[in-house]
């Protein structure tokens, strides 16, 4: 596996840290997750094992900074200046360790004036500029769940920073700080909104343009039993092979005809027929056309089942595999669990030299935190 033989430290949070730690620990790298409480909701915790630390009690603080010494990455995922006041910021945690990668996940960033204050990804879209695109036309600007800023442009920009400062210290033999936030991350994904805005399917209100649904064949329709399908046929061949599918005499229907009317024929006609009916109409046309599947159908698919694109655990539950592919060193095909809080206290804690006795004495002084499975 790519990441083998590499250990990051990733301290407990929600949404983009820990999906940078997850990819990372998919990856094959040694994924310690550092709680602060006996229990989590985090559900992105595949292949990655946990200790229980407070980070607020002398005995906790170093033991920290004891697994930093050792580790090649540290994912942190609070506001700007909060492990500077705990005493473990970069300044510090580099001195011990210079080849360490400090990994800042924030909304805001480390500095101006917004990089104390709260947000979540709804508020780092707005910031960017991103949200002022998405949504229909005459209605307002409508976020894709929390896809955009806290796990595109939050955790999955995370990583390649990751990636490249690791890449770098091949080199150099030297860590370094990343400044990842949703804000800045964002604002990159969606770069092409910028660069491209000169180009043709841009440059109208939102809602409007070739592919923010102001065209026909462009867009998603409902069926005749309550599912739906999607259509995105922007070349002229494309466009034909639509038609050809819908029974519409193409001699009569070009693509620069009034959007909305021709959006009304295609909404009609979908609507005469299910969608795998549809389906089934479309098969062996180059139409540019799916059916729009839900969890379980995706997981069903042929197209998935062939390609593997889905992991399967002991409980019967799926979730995507790791992305991209590698061919020589690939990413785990197991479905790990995700570790309770604190799960594994005692081992790592005996790693680093601690037996049994310190470790119920760090117990009790409130500097560790442990459960019932922490001598897995």
């Amino acid at each position: 596996m790519a990441l083998r033989g590499i250990q990051v430290l990733e301290l407990a949070g929600l949404a983009p840290a820990p999906f940078c730690g997850m990819i990372l620990a998919d990856f094959g790298a040694r994924v310690i997750r550092v709680d602060k409480a006996s229990s989590t909701i985090d559900r992105l915790g595949r292949g990655k094992e946990s200790i229980g630390l407070n980070l607020k009690h002398e005995q906790g603080k170093h033991i920290f900074q004891q697994l930093c010494k050792k580790s090649d990455v540290l994912i942190e995922p609070f506001r700007s200046g909060v492990m500077e006041r705990l005493g473990l910021g970069p300044n510090v945690l580099l001195a011990d360790n210079p080849a360490l990668v400090y990994a800042r996940m924030t909304g805001f960033g480390q500095r101006g004036s917004l990089a104390k204050k709260a947000g979540h990804d709804i508020n780092y879209l707005s910031i960017s500029g991103v949200l002022s695109f998405l949504g229909r036309k005459s209605g307002p600007p409508h976020p894709p769940v929390n896809l955009l800023a806290d796990f595109a442009g939050g955790g999955m920009t995370c990583a390649l920073g990751i990636m490249m400062a690791l890449f770098e210290r091949s080199k150099s033999g030297k860590g370094q700080v990343i400044d990842a936030n949703m804000v800045e991350g964002s604002a990159y994904i969606a770069n092409w909104f910028w660069s491209g805005k000169d180009l043709p399917i841009w440059g109208k209100e939102r809602g409007a343009n070739i592919l923010d649904g102001g065209v026909a064949y462009y867009d998603t329709y409902r069926t005749a039993d309550d599912k739906y399908i999607s259509i995105g046929a922007l070349e002229p061949q494309f466009f034909q092979e639509v038609l050809k599918g819908l029974g519409i005499d193409s001699s009569d229907v070009s693509q620069f005809d009034d959007a909305e009317e021709m959006r009304k024929e295609f909404q009609r006609i979908f609507l005469s027929k299910t969608r795998d009916e549809w389906t089934e109409v479309f098969k062996d046309l180059d139409a540019c056309y799916s059916p729009i599947l839900d969890m379980n159908e995706a997981v069903a698919h042929p197209h998935s089942k062939e390609n593997e694109s889905f992991l399967l655990d002991g409980a019967g539950n799926h979730e995507p595999a790791p992305a991209p592919k590698l061919s020589r060193t690939p990413a785990t095909k197991t479905l790990l669990p995700s570790p309770a809080a604190g799960q594994h206290t005692d081992r790592i804690l005996q790693e680093i030299g601690y037996n049994q006795t310190q470790i119920q004495e760090l117990q009790g002084s409130g500097a560790i935190i442990k459960n019932s499975f922490s001598k897995l």
